[in-house]
C-alpha cells in the first residue's frame, strides 16, 4: 500500500527556533522570566559552582525518583530513560547520565509546547504536558514518552523540567508497538502531540483514559506516568528551594552562564584541533519484514575554527518501513557522541553546545523523515546509525590532536539487538517486555586501550543490563546461558570490547509459550566500524531452534552449553521477524561488540595470547586476523608469529599468491 501524504502535518515538523522568536510568538500569553546580562556577569565564582552543581544533582534526583516509582524493568533495571532541566524557552541547561538520546530532544518538545499551547489551552502552574510525537520532539520513537512541566516563580514561567522513558507498549499492530511489517506510521503507535494531562497539579482523568486505552499493559503505563510526574515534582520542589535561597535571578543567571560556559569551552577545544573534513557511511539492512534492501546514512563533518557542520547530504530517501527517524532522532543521534566523547570535561548544557554546531539535512530522508513515514524503530535504527556516523567522524577529528586523541572511541555496539516477549506470565497476567540484554554491548576501542567488554552503550552512560534472575522472576522465561562471546569485538591494535549472547526458553506460562518480536539489523553487514585500520565488530546473529529436547536434558540433570547439543529444527532469524515460541523452542541471540582501533597485526602478541586464555578471541581469530601463533601451553611463538604476520601483510597487498603459513 502506498504512503499517502497527510495535509496539515507541517505544523508538527518542528525545527528549533531562537529564544527571541519564541518570545515574539508567546507574546503576553505567558509571562516568561528573564534576567539582565549584568546579573550573569556579576555572578561570583563560588555561587556559580555551588548552584551549577545543585542543578546537576537535581537531574540525578529526578532519575532516582523515576526509577523508584516505575514498575517497568526497562526503567528500573536497564535505565532506558532520562531527565533534563531547561530554561524558560526550552534550552537544555542540564541532562542526566542516562539515555542521552532521549534528553537530546526534550528541548524541541518544550519549545513547541510553549509556542503552540500558550494561548489555548494555556500554560499555568501545576500543569504538565505529555508527548510521544517524534516530529514534535521529546523522544525518538513513539514508545519514548516525555512529560515536561513548567515551573512558575512569582507568576513567571521560570524554567521547564522533563522526564522521558521507554514505554513497553503503546498500541499498534504488534505487541510492544514494534510493528515489523509496518510501511507507515499508521501501523504503529499513534503519535500524540503535547497534551495537558496534568492540570493544576491534578491528573486529567479524561486525557489519561485516552492515553491508556491504546496500551496492552495500561496499568504499567499508568504507573510510569506517575513516576514521571513524581520526577518533575521532585525537581520543582528542589528548584523552588534553590530560588528561595539564592533568588530566582541568580539561579537563572547560573543557567545562562552554564550554557555560555559549555559553548565557550567547546569552542576553545575545537580551536585547538586542526580544521578538516571527515566522512562516514552507516548502513541498515532491511526496513521491514520481508525487505532485503540496504539503506545508507551519509555524514560529512567539517570543522572550521570553533564550529562543526554535520552535513547529511547523500543520505537515502525515507523508506516504507519502521526504520526512519525524524529530525529529533537525527539530533538525538549526534548529541550523545558530542557529550560523551567531546564534552566529557564540559558541562552537559546542550543549549550551549548546540550553538557550536550546524546540521544540514534534507527533509524526506531516512534520518529526517516526513509524516507519515514509519518510525517505530527510529531510536535503534536511523537514530542509532546516525550515532555511528557521528562517532566515526568525531573520533577521526579527535585523532588529529595528540591530547584529544585520548578521548576518542570507536563505534560501540553498532546496533541494538531487539527482542520482545509478550503473552501470559507465570502469575496469569498479561505482559509485554523488551529484553534489554544487549544493553551489555561492547564499547569501542580507544587510541591507547581496548574497549570495555560488555561495557554498555556510549549513548547511555548509566545503562544497565537486568539480572538474569530479575528477568526470570518478572517474565515466563528461563535462561540456558548469558555469556560473552569470542571474536565479537572488532580486531585492532587495540581490540573493541566483546559483545555477548543470551539463550533462553519460554518457561512456566499457562499458555506454554510466548509471542516473540525480533528487530535486529547488522546481519547482512557489520555496523560497529573500526578506526585507523581497526576492523569492525562481528555481525548480529540470532537463531531459533524449534521442538528441542531441552526438557529431557533438564530431566537428566544437564543444561545445554551450546546449540549443537540440542536436537530440533534450526532456523536463522531474519532482521525482522514475528512468531510464537513453544515451550520446547530455544531462542539464541548474539549481539555486537565495539569496533577496533589500529592495525590488528600491530597488536602486542602477548595481549592476543591473554585474549585467547580469557576466551575473548578464538584460536582461528588469533591466527587468521592477528597473525599470532601460540604453542600448546598458550605461550607466544615469537618466530612463527613474525613469519605469519609478514605473510599476512604480503597477502593483503597482493604481492604474492603463495599460501600463507599456518
Amino acid at each position: 500500500m502506498p504512503v499517502i501524504p497527510v495535509a496539515g502535518s507541517e505544523k508538527f515538523a518542528n525545527l528549533p527556533t531562537t529564544p527571541e522568536e519564541t518570545r515574539r510568538i508567546v507574546g503576553d500569553s505567558v509571562r516568561l522570566h528573564d534576567v539582565d546580562r549584568s546579573v550573569v556577569d556579576a555572578l561570583d565564582p563560588l555561587t556559580y559552582e555551588v548552584v551549577r552543581h545543585r542543578l546537576t544533582s537535581i537531574t540525578e534526583e529526578m532519575g532516582e525518583a523515576l526509577k523508584r516509582m516505575s514498575g517497568s524493568v526497562v526503567v528500573t533495571d536497564c535505565n532506558d530513560f532520562d531527565a533534563a532541566i531547561m530554561d524558560e524557552v526550552g534550552d537544555v541547561v542540564q541532562v542526566g547520565l542516562y539515555n542521552t538520546e532521549l534528553a537530546a530532544s526534550l528541548d524541541m518538545a518544550a519549545n513547541w509546547t510553549l509556542r503552540n499551547r500558550c494561548a489555548r489551552p494555556g500554560i499555568a502552574p501545576g500543569d504538565m504536558f505529555l508527548c510521544n510525537d517524534p516530529w514534535v520532539g521529546g523522544g525518538l520513537h513513539q514508545n519514548d514518552t516525555s512529560l515536561f512541566a513548567p515551573l512558575f516563580v512569582d507568576g513567571e514561567l521560570f524554567c521547564w523540567t522533563g522526564a522521558v522513558a521507554h514505554q513497553v507498549d503503546l498500541g499498534g499492530v504488534s505487541p510492544g508497538s514494534w510493528s515489523v511489517g509496518a510501511t507507515d506510521v499508521f501501523w504503529e503507535s499513534l503519535p500524540t502531540p503535547p497534551v495537558k494531562i496534568v492540570e493544576g497539579g491534578e491528573i486529567r482523568q479524561d486525557i489519561e483514559d485516552v492515553w491508556l486505552r491504546r496500551s496492552r499493559v495500561p496499568k504499567l503505563v499508568a504507573l510510569d506516568l506517575r513516576a514521571k510526574i513524581g520526577a518533575n515534582n521532585v525537581a520543582h520542589e528542589r528548584l523552588r528551594a534553590l530560588c528561595d535561597k539564592y533568588g530566582a535571578d541568580v539561579v537563572k543567571a547560573v543557567m545562562r552562564r552554564t550554557m555560555d560556559d559549555a559553548e565557550q569551552r567547546l569552542r576553545a577545544k575545537l580551536r585547538e584541533i586542526p580544521d578538516g573534513s571527515w566522512s562516514s557511511v552507516a548502513h541498515q539492512d532491511s526496513a521491514r519484514s520481508g525487505d532485503r534492501g540496504i539503506y545508507r546514512i551519509v555524514l560529512t563533518l567539517t570543522k572550521t575554527d570553533d564550529r562543526l557542520v554535520f552535513d547529511f547530504t547523500g543520505t537515502d530517501p525515507q523508506v516504507d518501513g519502521l526504520i526512519n527517524c525524524t529530525f529529533a532522532g537525527l539530533r538525538g543521534g549526534i548529541m550523545p557522541v558530542l557529550l560523551t566523547m567531546v564534552c566529557g570535561d564540559i558541562p552537559w548544557a546542550c543549549g550551549g553546545i548546540y550553538r557550536c554546531i550546524e546540521i544540514i539535512s534534507e527533509p524526506g530522508t531516512i534520518n529526517n523523515c516526513t509524516f507519515p513515514a514509519g518510525i517505530g524503530k527510529a531510536s535503534v535504527a536511523s537514530g542509532w546509525a546516525t550515532t555511528n556516523v557521528a562517532t566515526e567522524c568525531l573520533a577521526g577529528m579527535l585523532d588529529t590532536h595528540p591530547e584529544h586523541r585520548k578521548r576518542l572511541m570507536s563505534v560501540c555496539c553498532g546496533t541494538w539487538d531487539f527482542a520482545l516477549l509478550a503473552g501470559v506470565d507465570q502469575r496469569g497476567g498479561g505482559f509485554v517486555t523488551m529484553l534489554c540484554d544487549s544493553m551489555a554491548g561492547g564499547l569501542g576501542a580507544r587510541s591507547d586501550s581496548d574497549g570495555v567488554d560488555t561495557g554498555g552503550l556510549a549513548c547511555i552512560p548509566m545503562g544497565r543490563v537486568a539480572d538474569v534472575e530479575m528477568n526470570e522472576f518478572a517474565f515466563p522465561m528461563l535462561y540456558l546461558w548469558r555469556r560473552e562471546e569470542p571474536d565479537s569485538g572488532g580486531p585492532g591494535r587495540f581490540r573493541g570490547g566483546v559483545g555477548a549472547s543470551s539463550c533462553f526458553i519460554p518457561y512456566d506460562s499457562p499458555l506454554g509459550g510466548v509471542h516473540l518480536v525480533v528487530s535486529a539489523p547488522g546481519k547482512a553487514l557489520p555496523l560497529a566500524g573500526g578506526l585507523s585500520g581497526g576492523l569492525p565488530a562481528g555481525t548480529q546473529h540470532d537463531v531459533l531452534v524449534r521442538n528441542t529436547d531441552v526438557h529431557a536434558r533438564f530431566a537428566a540433570g544437564r543444561i545445554p552449553a551450546s546449540l549443537d547439543e540440542l536436537a530440533g529444527t534450526t532456523d536463522l532469524v531474519p532482521t525482522h521477524h514475528e512468531t510464537d515460541l513453544g515451550a520446547a523452542d530455544v531462542y539464541y541471540t548474539h549481539w555486537q561488540g565495539g569496533g577496533g582501533y589500529g592495525d590488528p597485526l600491530r597488536r602486542d602478541p602477548a595481549a592476543v595470547a591473554a585474549d585467547l586464555t580469557a576466551h575473548k578471541v578464538s584460536p582461528a581469530g588469533a591466527g587468521d586476523v592477528y597473525g599470532v601463533v601460540v604453542d600448546d601451553r598458550g605461550a607466544v611463538d615469537e618466530d612463527a608469529t613474525t613469519t605469519r604476520r609478514a605473510a599476512l601483510r604480503r597477502s593483503r597487498a597482493g604481492l604474492e599468491a603463495e599460501e600463507v603459513p599456518a
